[in-house]
């Protein structure tokens, strides 16, 4: 008896041959259940993360078929484990990485080996150790099982980073295997933001401190455990609002165009740049100015792939005013919350800065005149040729994170992914 499977968009067919003569069943794909479990895995707050934060995360396996189907039966995975990887990226055109030695992993390219980078461009970078979530689940039909996994995020490494020169991912990545076949990988990225200084917990992992009132003793543990995301925000809070006005004289080759005063150059993600200028203080008609939010990222230089290489400035929000008779102004320009604080590795560095440019005349412009007791309404006509000179200017500024429950309403990640296995 030989037994032939036939593959057809509507119908399972089984071509069966018994001495000589064929027989055919048809069986509608509807009725044939496909065996498989179903793995969610979601971040119960949000996909954005301070470094040194914990990182919680619920899996669900699910065996999806119906009790009631004919075909049901009981699921089984050998085992699951989760862990915590960066990814990182590095252009070809703009970054030289020392060469990487020759040696290979002699099980990379087995399909029972957890590699959680399998298949990813770049290289793995950083790395936790994996958890083991189970061994030897079972699941009936209609059944589910949901494992907890959490982990600190690591503060040694860089933070989410998609740059034109480097990128910094981050992803969990949960591993699971059934008896005999190979592995499948379910990635969830998220964000991670690093703030210099964080502090580091105030208990040890494996220190157990009796809580002073007995009837305390759960909500002392999660105190204990929010601590040190608290005071890292209390010390980006306190940094950030400090205010003092900076005053600076703009000028060029020809005199002083205005005075500038800002507040503070020290701003979290989210907030607003406001800066005034006076004009009235100055010697120079200024018919225009611009203020844009850039950022700087420049590859160091033993990592640069030709000698003196540009640094790459990417804009992020512009303000542009016409000024010309004008006494005083101001401009309010919003730090992104989806953008990278500044930051420093041994391959590239990210500062901030405002990039001003003014456009003055070269010889005054007479304002028009008015006469006092004049009814009529009247209309100034700018000049028709007026020689203008342009300049720029960079201030520096210091970018830091923000709340990372704040940044999670607009991050690309959703904090959720699935895979069917």
């Amino acid at each position: 008896m030989v037994v032939q499977p036939v593959k057809d968009e509507l119908f399972c067919l089984c071509a069966v041959e018994v001495n000589g003569n064929r027989y055919q069943c048809n069986t509608s794909k509807a009725e044939v259940d496909v065996k498989m479990i179903e793995v969610v895995a979601s971040m119960s707050r949000g996909p954005v993360f301070l470094a040194g934060e914990l990182l919680e995360c619920l899996i669900t396996f699910t065996n999806p078929m119906s009790h009631l189907s004919t075909s049901a039966s009981s699921e089984m995975l050998a085992w699951a484990s989760a862990q915590i990887h960066c990814q990182f990226h590095a252009s070809e055109s703009r970054v030289a990485l020392p060469a990487q030695g020759t040696k290979q992993d002699v099980q990379a390219g087995s399909d029972t080996v957890l590699i959680p980078s399998r298949g990813e461009r770049g290289q793995c970078m950083l790395d936790t150790p994996p958890k083991i979530l189970f061994c030897d689940l079972r699941l009936d039909p209609g059944e589910s099982k949901t494992y907890s996994y959490s982990e600190v995020v690591p503060t040694e490494g860089p933070p989410s980073f998609r740059g034109q020169a480097v990128k910094y991912v981050y992803k969990l990545t949960i591993g699971c295997q059934r008896v005999n076949s190979p592995i499948k990988l379910l990635r969830v990225p998220f964000r991670v933001l690093v703030l210099h200084g964080m502090p580091e917990p105030p208990f040890p992992q494996d220190e157990e401190v009796a809580p002073s009132n007995p009837f305390l003793e759960e909500e002392e543990a999660g105190r204990r455990d929010a601590r040190p995301l608290e005071r890292a925000l209390d010390m980006l809070m306190i940094t950030t609002s400090r205010r003092c006005a900076h005053l600076f004289n703009i000028t060029n080759m020809r005199g002083k165009v205005a005075k500038f005063c800002i507040f503070k150059t020290v701003y979290r993600l989210g907030e607003d740049i406001i800066g005034t200028f006076t004009f009235s203080e100055g010697d120079i008609p200024c018919l225009q100015y611009s203020v844009s939010l850039q950022s700087e990222e420049e590859v160091n230089q033993q990592y640069q792939r030709r000698p003196g290489q540009s640094i790459s400035i990417t804009g992020h929000g512009r303000h542009m005013e016409s000024c010309l008779h004008t006494a005083s102004s101001h401009f309010s320009l919003p730090v992104p919350l989806n953008v990278t604080p500044g930051f420093s590795t041994d391959i590239v560095s990210l500062r901030w800065r405002l990039h001003f440019e003014f456009v003055t005349a070269r010889e005054p412009v007479e304002p028009p005149t008015v006469l006092q007791n004049q009814s009529e309404v009247t209309v100034w006509t700018g000049a028709d040729h007026v020689d203008v000179d342009t300049f720029s200017w960079d201030l520096p500024i210091k970018v830091l994170p923000t709340n990372p429950a704040l940044a999670s309403y607009v991050s690309q990640f959703s904090g959720t992914n699935s895979i069917n296995i």
